[in-house]
């Protein structure tokens, strides 16, 4: 049985590539922060999953873990490694707390950096069949920063930079690093905006932010399994690509944005969210 570790699969993606995983035949050994969280999926997947309670952020937590699968696995190599624990926490760069800032990056790219090191020798150990491979997972925001996500926005260029070195540093062990980029997907993550009017209800943004619509946002947002079935295809196709965008909106919200010059996408972004009105009161 072909062995993967996904983490943060309480949730969203991660908890759906488990399952998706689990279906397939293969054993996930998935990541929970909450012994309960692990449970549940343990009762509800079977044997198929192990859960792994650790924070990415805790090095320690995920070596030993590491050590507990190469333990499980008696001498068997990882087929995949999935590393999609991540946290976006929204508001506007001059008011978030610093400490938010560093949240992102510890948990969405130093956290990223602790599965590979602690998992790589699982990874080459992959006897009679090739080298296992990593997926990270990480946003359209990773080539695209939009006002009020720029925390998540930096995390995820950053993940996007260590996929490209990890790819080609991992040359020498032929181990493969695909990144999925998804849009907006149906998950409690969307969730996290909820709070931006009252946490940021001092801020000069706060006009805007009281009127943003974040329910077009869970409208537009795409299930879970579009996000799986790329998770399959970078771990199973024998010639994947090194990366999977998956826009809500190919042309208008993938494609326009990344062609054109930043100045003018700097004006649209200016006129949508009202920003010369809050210019014309603040000069009062």
């Amino acid at each position: 049985m072909k062995a993967v570790v996904v983490s943060g699969v309480s949730s969203g993606i991660g908890e759906g590539a488990a399952r998706e995983l689990c279906r397939r035949g293969y054993k996930v050994y998935g990541t929970v922060r909450r012994a309960e969280d692990g449970e549940r999926l343990q009762k509800e997947l079977g044997d198929a999953f192990t859960p792994l309670h650790l924070d990415v952020t805790d090095a320690a937590a995920v070596a030993a873990a590491a050590s507990q699968v190469r333990q499980d696995l008696g001498g068997a190599g990882l087929f995949g490694l999935i590393n999609n624990a991540g946290i976006a926490d929204p508001g506007p760069l001059t008011a978030i707390s610093p400490d938010s800032l560093r949240r992102h990056f510890e948990v969405n790219v130093v956290g990223v950096l602790h599965m590979v090191q602690a998992f790589l020798p699982l990874l080459r150990a992959a006897s009679g069949q090739r080298p296992g491979r990593i997926v990270n997972i990480s946003s359209i925001a990773g080539r695209l920063a939009y006002p009020f996500m720029g925390a998540y926005a930096a995390s995820k260029h950053a993940l996007e930079a260590l996929s490209d070195s990890l790819r080609r540093e991992l040359l020498i062990y032929g181990v493969d690093v695909v990144v999925i980029q998804p849009g907006t997907i149906g998950t409690p993550i969307l969730d996290k905006a909820a709070h931006l009017a009252s946490s940021f209800s001092d801020s000069d943004y706060q006009p805007t932010l009281r009127f943003l619509d974040m329910s077009n946002d869970k409208r537009m947002a795409m299930p879970v399994a579009v996000v799986t079935r790329r998770i399959v295809d970078a771990l199973t196709l024998d010639r994947p690509r090194t990366r999977y965008v998956i826009p809500n909106e190919r042309f208008r919200l993938w494609l326009i944005p990344r062609c054109l010059p930043d100045r003018w996408l700097d004006r649209i972004i200016d006129r949508m969210l009202g920003f010369e009105r809050i210019r014309a009161a603040l000069k009062r």
